[in-house]
């Protein structure tokens, strides 16, 4: 077990930009099972290449136990990395897949077995550890490939994406699978996925990335009540936070034709930001009374259990609002009342994105 550091580390690849990774600086807590999330491009999979060594830091560090990592190669590093791809050797079973690093580091045949046959069991693989990789499924390759990296026993699992290939089901029960053992085992873990759901089940704390910069390090229910910019709460959610432009009045905010009164506190500290974007929830919103919102319904998802209506405010057909909803739900093109949760708005700054109002 060990703890990672990144300080202020970058990665600036020749004729790029910008960094790709730029200034980093969050700490790992030995045990802790981290994911890094955002979408293509925002520098998350080169922050975990960083740190199994398989990308040059151009400035800060990364310390994994303490020790430096600056100019470390990665079979030194002690880490484990599961990656997209499989890069199974196809003339070995599974099972000697599975053990061929153990085997490579002189780990006695007896202790191979064990830890092949325990993570087989774990992955649902038992039935297959005599077969070739070029006999087995891509999901069951994928999981081949995680079994690889956790019959090491390293003192950090870097996961990049390692579900992507998995159909929606084997996927939600694998995430669960590599959550319980990493509880089990307790090793750090920095795990890389576009996933917002995937990272908002499995994560201990979740690092939201954007254009290489971190955004927020926080836990789930953190960054789902308390985005800290417009970003993090567009980003996290499914659906998304709604978001309406507004401006600040004395004793309200005006979003459109509409007059919102939120908790005075929350109208204090927003003094002095003039524009505003304002978020809410879909569930923090109900249809019916006398609303303060007038909806046209454009869509509905109905769900089984939930439903979500898709609308635009009556009158600004850019001003997109989700709703969620009951059984019971209105149908396309009829016009409703949507009132909201004024105690669970919240308020970011129009020109800087940050989070005011708390």
């Amino acid at each position: 077990m060990a703890e990672v550091r990144y300080e202020n580390a970058t990665c600036i690849y020749p004729g790029a930009e910008r960094p790709a990774v730029d200034s980093l600086a969050l700490a790992v807590n030995d045990g802790e099972f981290v994911v890094m999330v955002g979408p293509s491009g925002c520098g998350k999979t080169t922050a975990l290449r960083m740190l199994a060594g398989l990308e040059e830091i151009d400035d800060g560090s990364i310390r994994i136990d303490g020790k430096d990592m600056v100019g470390v190669p990665s079979r030194d590093r002690d880490i484990a990395m599961v990656f997209q791809n499989y890069a199974l050797y196809p003339s070995k079973t599974v099972g000697e897949n599975m053990g061929f690093a153990l085997k490579m580091h002189g780990v006695a045949k007896d202790e191979r077995d064990r830890r092949v046959k325990e993570a087989a069991k774990l992955l649902d693989l038992e039935q297959f550890l005599d077969r070739k990789p070029r006999n087995l499924s891509g999901g069951q390759r994928q999981r081949v490939a995680m079994g690889r990296a956790i019959v090491r026993e390293p003192k950090v699992f870097c996961m990049d994406e390692p579900l992507s290939n998995l159909d929606a089901q084997l996927r939600v029960q694998t995430r669960t699978q590599i959550a319980e053992l990493q509880r089990r085992l307790q090793v750090t873990t920095v795990y890389v996925t576009h996933d917002q759901v995937e990272a908002m089940t499995m994560g201990d704390r979740v690092a939201v990335m954007r254009l290489g910069q971190l955004q927020q390090f926080a836990s789930p229910t953190e960054l789902y009540d308390h985005p800290a910019n417009v970003f993090v709460a567009g980003f996290i959610g499914s659906p998304a936070m709604n978001r309406l432009d507004g401006s600040l009045a004395p004793d309200h905010i005006n979003v459109g034709e509409v007059s919102i009164r939120p908790p005075e506190a929350m109208l204090r500290k927003a003094q002095g930001h003039g524009k505003l974007v304002v978020g809410i929830r879909p569930e923090h919103l109900s249809i019916g009374g006398s609303g303060e919102f007038t909806l046209e319904v454009e869509l509905v998802e109905d769900l089984g259990s939930d439903s979500y209506i898709y609308g635009h405010l009556a009158g600004d057909k850019d001003s997109k609002l989700i709703v969620r909803a009951g059984r019971e739900h209105p149908k396309p093109g009829e016009v409703i009342k949507v009132a909201i949760d004024t105690e669970r708005l919240h308020l970011f700054d129009k020109v800087t994105g940050e989070r005011v109002g708390e």
